[in-house]
């Protein structure tokens, strides 16, 4: 049984070896607010390439997409952020927020950066928050791509939608992040996934700070994605492992139907697929960027 933990220990830290060439990086944004983000460093790849902006997961964090950044951030200039609450990111004001809450500071972190307009891809509750930005701001998205997207309870009666609010925050009270990684991180991922990925997906959800994860639990119970994409008429692609456990394929495929776009399955890949089968994920990401920047057939 020792032999486990040392293993794991020895994953995450060649994992933030590799993390290290993409230093966590802060910027003051709108009323003084601190937004923290990791990017690739070829910021200035070509003028004709749109930054990629990828938004990560309630359990997660800007370096959870480490390997998109090791392969595309060769071609173009990718950035994750630390969420709100995440990581140096300062909380929302609200204590129950909105997805337009967070929307409003990516709309800011975004100025403070000088990117009028982004391929933006959300994961999980990112995907809520990429398509609450991108209803508001359609012409700062040139392409929405949501991976296992999480829908949100906010057109669900308050009998199932505060349930599933408190679970989460009684688990979180009782476990704290440390113990929420050991109990829910093998829930994000397939029986397919390898020890680097069980690693690293327990290494990024034990960094979660409690305020901004409960905060992020009422944009869960508040949100509907739905209704914003039925409001963004740009490019939009959705994706999901076929053996996504927390957000299933026939879930995923409201959301498509809201977006009116077929639904991708991913074999052997679950919640986080991105991080268990990255090349698949990667490939998809890419080609996804150079189709939304190509012209549109009419």
């Amino acid at each position: 049984m020792s032999a486990v933990p040392s293993v794991t220990a020895d994953l995450a830290a060649r994992l933030e070896a590799r993390l290290a060439r993409f230093p966590a990086q802060q910027a003051v944004v709108a009323a003084g607010r601190t937004v923290g983000y990791r990017e690739t460093g070829n910021a200035y790849v070509s003028h004709d390439t749109l930054p990629l902006v990828l938004l990560h997961g309630i359990g997660s964090g800007a370096a959870s997409w480490l390997q998109q950044f090791e392969v595309l951030g060769a071609t173009r200039q990718v950035l994750a952020w630390d969420a709100p609450g995440y990581g140096v990111s300062t909380p929302v004001a609200p204590a129950s927020p909105n997805a337009s809450d967070y929307a409003a500071v990516l709309c800011n972190w975004l100025d403070a950066l000088r990117i009028e307009r982004c391929m933006l891809v959300g994961h999980s509750l990112g995907a809520i928050i990429a398509g609450a930005f991108a209803a508001a701001n359609p012409r700062r998205v040139a392409g929405l791509l949501l991976i296992s997207p999480a829908a949100g309870y906010g057109a669900a009666a308050p009998d199932v939608r505060e349930p599933k609010r408190d679970q989460r925050l009684a688990m979180l009270a009782e476990l704290g992040p440390a113990g929420l990684a050991e109990k829910r991180s093998a829930n994000m991922l397939s029986q397919h996934a390898d020890d680097t990925a069980r690693a690293w997906v327990r290494w990024n959800m034990a960094r979660i700070v409690p305020q901004g994860y409960a905060q992020a639990t009422h944009l869960l119970a508040n949100a509907d994605l739905a209704a914003d994409l039925s409001q963004f008429h740009g490019r939009i692609n959705v994706a999901v492992g076929a053996e996504d456990a927390i957000t299933p394929p026939s879930a995923c495929e409201r959301l498509a139907q809201a977006a009116r776009t077929p639904l991708q399955v991913v074999p052997r890949a679950g919640h986080a697929g991105y991080i268990e089968a990255a090349d698949t994920y990667t490939a998809i990401i890419d080609t996804f960027c150079r189709a939304s920047a190509a012209p549109r057939s009419h």
